[in-house]
């Protein structure tokens, strides 16, 4: 009789299980804060978000630790969770290295990017564009992420990519601060942007990419300055 036991490997898809609860509260969380419903400061009660997404106060309790594990979320012992509410230090230091990573990306990707990738941008930006014409910050950061994305992916340099996925879900967070104050104007240099990249024009693509995380840095601090106790609709 032929054993059912398999050699240590055989499996390379293992059966997928539902991801836990703990795991669902964290990504709901965290695109709560990503998106600005949760805002900077905002006091994350255990109990009351329980009640709000339908669970018990344990998976809330590991979600919020690993926000904080992650800096998305500050706790304070006596006083609870709050959200994060980064610095100006902070703020520069992130990115500054998204600038060094996605020029990089748009220069690599100027030199290999092929039509069916110069497409995808394209739409990108086209949706980009509408949402700016409808006036949905959600779809115009959505459409912002995905397009800087793909950027990166046409780099063809998935060291590259690795790293600046690491750094794009906070970057989410300071675009959806500034998306209206940069309005019609990001759009335009994303559409330059993939110009030169289709062009092939690699130091252009790069120089246009520095010029551009600039100007979204540039608008966080006014922002940041003229409105320091923003606060978006909560959830």
């Amino acid at each position: 009789m032929t054993s059912s036991h398999l050699d240590k490997g055989a499996l390379a898809n293992p059966v997928q299980r539902p991801a836990p609860l703990r795991d669902s509260v964290y990504e709901t969380l965290l695109e709560l804060i990503t998106r600005r419903r949760l805002p900077p400061g905002r006091h994350l009660v255990e109990n009351e978000l329980a009640e709000q997404l339908g669970v018990s106060r344990q998976p809330v309790r590991e979600a919020l630790q690993r926000l904080s594990n992650e800096g998305w979320v500050d706790l304070r012992p006596g006083y609870g969770a709050f959200v994060h509410q980064p610095g100006e230090t902070e703020a520069d230091q992130l990115l500054a290295v998204r600038s060094l990573l996605e020029t990089e990306a748009a220069r690599l990707a100027a030199g290999v990017a092929a039509p069916e990738g110069i497409e995808r941008l394209r739409e990108h930006l086209r949706a980009g564009m509408h949402g700016l014409e409808r006036g949905d910050t959600d779809a115009m950061v959505d459409s912002n992420a995905a397009l800087h994305h793909c950027i990166v992916q046409l780099s063809g340099n998935a060291v590259l990519e690795g790293l600046a996925g690491q750094v794009a879900r906070r970057v989410r967070w300071y675009h959806g601060l500034v998306v209206r104050r940069r309005g019609r104007r990001s759009w335009e240099e994303h559409e330059a942007i993939i110009a030169a990249i289709e062009a092939g024009d690699q130091e252009r693509a790069a120089a246009l990419m520095r010029e551009h995380t600039e100007a979204t840095r540039v608008a966080y601090h006014e922002q940041a300055a003229d409105d320091p106790d923003e606060e978006t609709v909560g959830f």
